[in-house]
């Protein structure tokens, strides 16, 4: 079934569909289907492997753990030995710490004082807490009740040797460096950082620190979409503002598409008078599609210039960073060689009143929050505007409108993307 077979007359006044438009499920097809991940691998220095995205499955050298050992700090007694009925005394024969083992032989009727974390004694092979004993000097009472084998840490019981310990394809996190380094290892096969050029078009853009005359503004994009990419661990090529001028358009794509695996442009993504993307596109690379029923970012143009992936983001601030989000994030991440993951998506009640019209899936900005009850409940950021950059920066989560949907009231429970990075 098409899209529009649910929305109506696009003459409808209720309607935003657009008939050459793709579906967002259709474009994020297309540009997965054209991406290759990176091939290239480098070994790099353990600390410097965050947020890097590894190249092989990281096999474990040693058991984790890598000897049997207390998971409490107690007495180590023999299983065998519990009482079934009434109590049993315990003679205290020495002490084991993390890293220094009591070496000493355990006789029937002795236990060894332990620490969290010390090798288990020969013969032992339980655990009791501390605070389930009775100590007087150098013996514990200990009372029916306990299991055999409880709190204690097996060898290997974490991962045994040759087990895989980090899958090829993981975006390396704190605890991903302090698992590698718990195995022995001080350097790390990973692919190479992609390599992303980008620049703005428009003869009304300015650079931070210069005079605004009337009608000019500032290029804020710039700095979002900087943001964004240091955020994704990707190497970035600022290549400025470009103005509307066929043969600096045409040289700004040449020189990106040159250096870099994916070319990213803020504005210029729809057709005008004034729009020389295009026609440098039709010369340089292929277009997959224009448009998309996605608000805010219609305007979106997907393709390669030359032997680079190619992104037109639109121009207003909210609109690039909401494209960003849904489609070219989940292309750095497969250029990376990063497993897919989909977006978490949770449903809560809504608290604001959300307008919308039929025609294009709607990702506006959200606030997720804790009603005076503690429940999770999600409010709008206010005026949905696609201009409003400030709506952006203290939103935490997307609300996703069907296209189908003609928003939503207080208490509906609605879809919500919780922001996965900072913006």
């Amino acid at each position: 079934m098409n899209i529009e077979d649910n929305l109506g007359d696009p003459q409808d006044i209720n309607c935003d569909f657009d008939p050459k438009s793709i579906s967002v499920e259709q474009a994020l097809l297309q540009i997965m289907a054209q991406i290759k991940p990176v091939t290239q691998v480098e070994t790099i220095a353990l600390r410097a492997a965050l947020g890097r995205v590894i190249a092989v499955d990281l096999q474990s050298r040693v058991k984790v753990p890598n000897h049997t050992n207390s998971a409490m700090d107690g007495y180590a007694v023999a299983g065998s030995e519990l009482p079934v009925k009434n109590q049993q005394d315990f003679v205290i024969a020495g002490i084991s710490f993390a890293g220094k083992p009591f070496r000493g032989e355990v006789a029937a009727g002795q236990c060894v004082r332990i620490m969290t974390g010390a090798v288990m004694p020969v013969g032992c092979d339980t655990v009791v807490t501390q605070e389930r004993v009775v100590r007087n000097e150098d013996i514990i009472t200990v009372n029916a009740g306990e299991q055999a084998g409880s709190n204690v840490r097996q060898a290997g019981e974490d991962l045994e040797v040759g087990d895989v310990a980090i899958s090829k394809g993981i975006r390396i996190g704190p605890a991903h460096l302090g698992l590698a380094a718990s195995l022995g290892f001080s350097e790390i096969p990973v692919y190479r950082k992609p390599r992303i050029a980008f620049f703005s078009t428009g003869d009304e853009l300015k650079s931070v620190g210069e005079q605004l005359e009337t009608g000019e503004l500032y290029d804020s994009n710039r700095y979002t979409l900087y943001g964004m990419l240091t955020e994704a661990g990707v190497e970035i090529v600022d290549l400025g503002i470009v103005r509307d001028d066929p043969q600096g358009i045409r040289k700004a794509f040449i020189e990106a598409a040159d250096c870099a695996d994916m070319v990213i442009t803020s504005a210029g993504a729809s057709v005008g008078d004034a729009d020389y993307v295009k026609q440098t596109l039709d010369e340089l690379g292929a277009v997959s599609f224009w448009k998309v029923a996605v608000k805010p970012g219609r305007p979106l143009a997907f393709g390669t210039v030359d032997k680079s992936l190619f992104f037109g983001l639109p121009g207003n601030p909210v609109s690039v960073m909401v494209t960003y989000q849904i489609f070219v994030r989940q292309a750095i991440r497969k250029l990376s060689g990063e497993i897919q993951q989909q977006a978490l998506t949770i449903k809560v009640p809504l608290s604001s009143q959300l307008k919308k019209r039929r025609g294009r899936v709607e990702y506006q900005r959200g606030v997720l929050l804790k009603n005076a009850l503690g429940q999770t409940e999600v409010a709008t950021t206010g005026e949905q505007g696609s201009g409003i950059l400030h709506s952006m920066s203290v939103a935490n989560c997307f609300i996703l409108l069907s296209a189908e949907s003609e928003g939503a009231g207080p208490g509906d429970l609605v879809e919500v993307i919780p922001f996965t990075q900072s913006f």
